[in-house]
């Protein structure tokens, strides 16, 4: 069976924490920041907070701060502190910040879509840029998925290919080519920063 492009973000499959919370880390977000999905690549800027596809310097930029996992908030709206795994990039007072919470464990794992130029088996060992897609607003998960053209074993890539997915046979994403499915992890980012093998 073919596998259909239906990107997810990046899905934590592995880590040095346990599910539900794994190994998540508090930082900070400004008012202002654009919209957020759930499995979005972060960057940190100048001034310390963080910030995702709009607001960041975007891939091949510069180093990932981590994987956007949730964010508390006050919101002007509802007028009560708000938890939610996607931050709307509206609703706090330019005097407030909002709470981020993301993974950079140099350990994790993660799940990913590949686009169109796909993957082999040959992809695995090198390194990957990804690209952020269009996130989900009805559900709030993020379209990120990695750009299969972009393999190589240059050193400040984001991600490193770990695996490709293979079970269960038949499944979306487990056929190598177009729209395949990998296990990644970090690369270079904030925590860490590697070469490739291959």
């Amino acid at each position: 069976m073919a596998n259909t492009f239906a990107p997810f973000g990046f899905q934590q499959r592995s880590g040095t924490g346990s599910s539900p919370t794994y190994e998540q880390i508090e930082g900070t977000g400004d008012y202002n920041t654009a919209a957020i999905f759930f499995g979005d690549p972060l960057f940190r800027l100048s001034d310390g907070t963080l910030a995702g596809a709009t607001t960041g310097p975007g891939p091949g930029t510069g180093v990932i701060a981590g994987i956007f996992v949730g964010c508390h908030y006050l919101s002007q709206s509802q007028g009560r502190t708000v938890w939610n795994h996607y931050w709307p990039g509206t609703d706090v007072a330019s005097t407030n910040s909002v709470t981020l919470y993301y993974i950079n464990d140099p350990n994790a794992q993660f799940l990913v879509q590949s686009d169109a130029t796909g993957l082999t088996a040959a992809s695995v060992g090198l390194n990957v840029q990804f690209a952020y897609g269009t996130g989900n607003t009805a559900n709030g998960i993020s379209g990120a998925y990695i750009t299969g053209g972009s393999t190589a074993t240059t050193a400040t890539l984001p991600f490193r290919i770990v695996s490709l997915l293979t079970a269960p046979p038949g499944a979306n994403g487990t056929a190598t080519g177009a729209f395949a499915q990998a296990v990644v992890a970090f690369n270079n980012v904030e925590t860490k920063s590697l070469t490739a093998q291959n």
